[in-house]
């Protein structure tokens, strides 16, 4: 009997198919959809024809299979977005009250920093009128408490999730926190998005997976080259480009403490 080979697409199914044949023995990959050969003329689009159009592709090796995480990894990767996403909500919660006191002509003292614990505390002590405005004031600032409650909640989470993480994974974080502009979440992030670093080959092949790598556009003896490609996990892109920003500036210098070591017990 020949052996089933089976793929689909990547998506808002997640990986729930994929485990589920690999505990069947059916060997399985999943698919990046944006990988996927298309001919420029097709307009037409049905899950029989999509269907069809994989399993060739597929047959003659011209998919490329994305990394699949296990159920543990995964709950780490949905933690970590989820605290991302969490910050996404809290800049426009901010930006909604901001641009309402701006309207109404409400700006903080000089030389006060936006959305410092003094300046928070300002903007929780005026008083607006009429009742309408009020009310609208008061429904952004509860919606700017909760979000930041929610931030709070999902950082002590990963902080738990990472604390409960083998060995080998706990390793790995906090190596990375050993580089400038990488703390704790950062260092999750690239972990649970990654996965084992150790699977790229080269980081040529890394920067590839992450879209930083740059676009090119060359024919014969010219040679041009772009922006970056923003064709990778943008998650993972966004945190290391972050973090890459803090080496512009020269790193302080401190002063090191050594131990000295008895040359008959040191390694």
């Amino acid at each position: 009997m020949d052996e089933v080979k089976a793929c689909y697409e990547a998506g808002v199914t997640g990986f729930a198919l994929y485990w589920q044949l690999d505990r069947l023995g059916i060997a399985c990959e999943v698919i990046a959809p944006t990988l996927v050969p298309r001919k420029a003329g097709d307009r037409v689009k049905t899950d029989r024809r999509d269907a069809e159009k994989l399993a060739r592709s597929y047959r003659s090796g011209d998919l490329t299979p994305v990394w699949v995480p296990d159920a543990d990894h995964e709950a780490l990767r949905d933690l970590v977005r989820a605290r991302e996403a969490a910050k996404k909500d809290q800049l426009r919660c901010r930006h909604r009250l901001q641009k309402l006191l701006i309207r109404r002509g409400l700006r903080p003292p000089e030389g006060m920093k936006a959305w410092t614990e003094k300046h928070y505390k300002w903007v929780k002590s005026l008083t607006l009128e009429p009742m309408a405005l009020e009310a609208t004031w008061l429904d952004y600032v509860t919606e700017v408490d909760h979000v930041r409650e929610r931030i709070i909640r999902l950082v002590r989470a990963i902080d738990e999730a990472i604390a409960r993480a083998p060995a080998r994974m706990r390793a790995v974080v906090e190596g990375l926190q050993a580089l400038r502009g990488v703390a704790k979440v950062t260092a999750a992030t690239i972990v649970a998005e990654l996965g084992s670093l150790s699977r790229f080959e080269s980081p040529r092949q890394l920067m590839g997976y992450s879209g930083a790598g740059p676009s090119e556009h060359s024919s014969g003896g010219s040679i041009s080259r772009g922006p970056i490609t923003k064709t990778g996990n943008s998650h993972l892109r966004r945190v290391i480009i972050e973090s890459s920003w803090t080496y512009k500036h020269r790193g302080s210098s401190r002063r090191i403490t050594t131990m000295r070591l008895d040359p008959r017990t040191s390694e």
